[in-house]
């Protein structure tokens, strides 16, 4: 997990001391399942919150929509959390 060095106001609380760190998400379930890594999510030590960026968004939508272009398929094992 990479954090910038340098902070920003948080949109939650108005708040300085928010960084961008990088973090993998999931979309899907099964065969379905997208896995997006390097995604910048703002994280306020102030209030706690953590939220993606419009832009970011707008990102996320880009590689769904054209995931058979720009995803490679991996093989990863999967554990269930009991």
């Amino acid at each position: 997990m990479n954090t910038k060095t340098e902070t920003m106001k948080c949109d939650n609380c108005g708040k300085s001391g928010a960084r961008v760190i990088y973090v993998s998400r999931s979309y899907g379930t099964g065969r379905d399942l997208l896995v997006i890594e390097n995604v910048p999510v703002v994280s306020c030590p102030q209030c706690g919150e953590s939220y993606l960026t419009a832009r970011t968004l707008r990102g996320i939508d880009n590689i769904k929509r054209n995931r058979s272009k720009v995803a490679s398929t991996r093989c990863v094992p999967v554990a269930a959390f009991v």
